[in-house]
């Protein structure tokens, strides 16, 4: 099939992989624009654009899809067969997805109808899920509940974070995607209405959900920081500054004291923190203007002791 493909981070560029490894032939990609990114503030290419325009492939770069004539044109005259759309970033209106022959179809990084939204994969993490997974389907003007045509559940280990989890996800949506465009194309499949009445919604993270609460629990916060570990980043205050809880581990899921409190030092381990309910060790950590660390580092390096509090 002739496909146009839509997407932006690096989350879709497997799915971008995998199409031009198919028989499927990808004719345009369209992506958000080129955004100043970095402390350099230095204008970058979306990953996809990159990929895109090393296989020669034409690249359209919108401000705008919703009433963009120019576009729907341009699309128009390519005659493709079907769009594909994977975290390209806005919602599509009417008139772009019905546009091609079999319509527009989504990889989505959940198990419809749960977490529909922006972060399916940061929200599965911080509830404490066990499993996740990809779903294709087909995109409606209503966000994410669309029917759905397959989906693969992926285990979530308690050693993945965000960043683990979201290339298995992409990995795995990626294939999902070509096994279900090849059923399309064979008449061989037909999407599936969600349960809408059990939707849940996975809303966009923001900043200061970074925020570490010790009042938590040590399952909770060990959640928190394995999901938030590109951005923003679980934060918490110590001796009147901001650090940054890069990796933690729960070590006893019961025991109750002073939140926050430092317990114990383990010098080959890191911090053991009392919590909610349970004790964490961090195992990696970032003061103000350094590096990431090793907590048994920083250990020795900022002299911490039994007794001392993050707030």
């Amino acid at each position: 099939m002739k496909v146009v493909f839509w997407g932006t981070p690096d989350f879709a560029v497997e799915s971008l992989k995998k199409l031009l490894d198919s028989k499927h032939k990808v004719i345009a990609v369209v992506t958000q624009p080129d955004k100043p990114k970095g402390r350099g503030k230095k204008v970058q290419p979306p990953p996809v654009k990159i990929v895109a325009l090393e296989n020669n492939i034409p690249v359209f770069q919108p401000e705008k899809v919703k009433n963009n004539k120019e576009l729907y044109e341009n699309l128009k005259k390519l005659n493709p067969d079907i769009f594909v759309v994977v975290a390209y970033g806005k919602i599509l209106p009417k008139d772009i997805i019905e546009l091609p022959k079999f319509k527009t179809i989504n990889v989505h990084a959940s198990l419809l109808p749960e977490y529909r939204g922006a972060a399916p994969i940061h929200r599965a993490i911080m509830d404490g899920k066990d499993k996740t997974g990809v779903c294709i389907m087909e995109i409606t003007e209503e966000l994410d509940a669309g029917d759905v045509f397959d989906c693969v559940e992926v285990k979530i280990e308690k050693d993945d974070d965000i960043v683990s989890l979201h290339n298995k996800l992409a990995e795995k949506g990626g294939e999902l995607l070509i096994d279900v465009l090849d059923r399309i194309e064979r008449g061989e499949i037909t999407p599936k209405p969600q349960e809408h009445d059990k939707a849940t919604y996975a809303k966009p993270i923001k900043k200061d959900e970074g925020k570490i609460d010790w009042d938590k629990s040590a399952e909770e916060i060990f959640n928190q920081v394995r999901a938030l570990k590109v951005w923003p980043k679980a934060f918490t205050t110590f001796r009147d500054s901001q650090v940054k809880i890069l990796e933690c581990e729960v070590i006893d899921k019961n025991t109750t004291g002073v939140p926050g409190e430092i317990v114990d030092i383990d010098k080959e381990e890191g911090i053991i923190v009392q919590t909610g309910k349970g004790r964490l060790i961090i195992k990696k950590i970032q003061f103000p203007g350094g590096k990431p660390i090793k907590g048994s580092d920083a250990v020795r390096g900022y002299h911490i002791k039994k007794g001392e509090r993050f707030f």
